[in-house]
């Protein structure tokens, strides 16, 4: 008897390694909406940690709103160094689509349009409805967005 104790420990120790120990159910995380209609929309997008997604063929990036402002180092709002930005809500707010190239780019329909941002260093970029231009932004400024934005136009 002075030895079924040990001997139980031993078994259960060895139970749990063999079958992977006990199981806590995970909670998924919610999917942003926007996030699914994008990877929907434009295909070759690849899911990130924290609900963001990046498309590596279109240099493009989303990230949703975030919970709590953080500014990167000579940035344009929460647009990073170099890129060009819309986001979907006034004065840079809502979710944000990046691109580090500086071209004329088709915006998702299912991305609304309604500020930009320019962190470039030199040039300016026009959000468009086709050649209609919506919005002219500066270098290392920003801009609101009214009507529906198809596309953004870069300039060097």
């Amino acid at each position: 008897m002075k030895h079924s104790r040990p001997l139980t420990a031993v078994l259960v120790a060895l139970a749990l390694v063999v079958t992977g120990g006990p199981t806590v159910a995970a909670a998924e995380e919610p999917v942003d909406p926007q996030l699914s209609q994008l990877l929907e929309e434009v295909p070759g997008g690849v899911v990130t940690d924290g609900g963001s997604a990046v498309w590596p063929k279109l240099d493009m990036e989303y990230r949703p709103a975030p919970a709590s402002s953080r500014v990167a180092a000579r940035s344009v709002g929460s647009c990073a160094t170099g890129r060009i930005c819309a986001y979907n809500a006034s004065n840079l707010g809502g979710g944000m689509l990046s691109w580090g190239s500086c071209t004329t780019i088709t915006i998702p329909s299912s991305f609304a349009t309604r500020s930009a941002a320019n962190a470039r260093t030199s040039g300016y970029m026009q959000v468009r409805n086709g050649a209609s231009v919506l919005a002219t932004v500066n270098a290392n400024a920003w801009g609101n967005v009214s009507g529906s934005a198809t596309n953004i136009r870069c300039f060097l």
